[in-house]
């Protein structure tokens, strides 16, 4: 007699072969959400996944909590208060590094943020390929037609007016 509840060997020998059984490969809060539905894995998802790890870079957390807010403000039809649209990018950025002092820095942290957000989009085809990535981080940008303090993701994310 064996430790295992009366019928359980059967059930795992019977369905231990069925294709209807999916693994999930890959850390959680890092994988693209349409990983959820299609089990299918592309350079988008891999777009997602890159980007998630460079918000964490630059938040100093998982940007879970962003990701969220975001998800939940592109997906809502009221009108919140306050909306991800009206967040500081100086109030979510890591404090414990010294904040870039010098425009270049503040515009390469502006620049990070905006490809980032877009890898993050919901839609997977709207996302950048990691090539338009390079090509946008390799690009010599404007500068800042703002202060670096005054940047909301609302601006970073194409709702507002340009900062750079």
């Amino acid at each position: 007699m064996t430790d295992s509840k009366p019928g359980m060997d059967i059930f795992l020998r019977c369905y231990a072969d069925s294709s209807n059984w999916t693994s999930f490969v890959g850390t959680f809060g890092y994988t693209a959400p349409e990983l959820a539905y299609t089990k299918k894995v592309d350079n988008k998802t891999d777009v997602y996944s890159f980007r998630v790890v460079t918000m964490e870079v630059i938040l100093g957390r998982h940007p879970g909590e962003l990701i969220s807010a975001l998800l939940s403000s592109t997906s809502s039809s009221s009108s919140l208060p306050v909306t991800v649209d009206h967040w500081l990018l100086n109030d979510v950025v890591d404090k414990r590094p010294s904040p870039p002092v010098e425009e270049v820095g503040e515009l390469e942290v502006v620049v990070a943020v905006k490809i980032a957000l877009a890898c993050l989009r919901l839609n997977p085809q709207s996302r950048p390929t990691m090539q338009q990535i390079d090509r946008a981080v390799s690009t010599k940008w404007p500068p800042l037609s703002k202060s670096f303090s005054m940047i909301t993701l609302g601006e970073l994310l194409g709702h507002g007016s340009e900062t750079s």
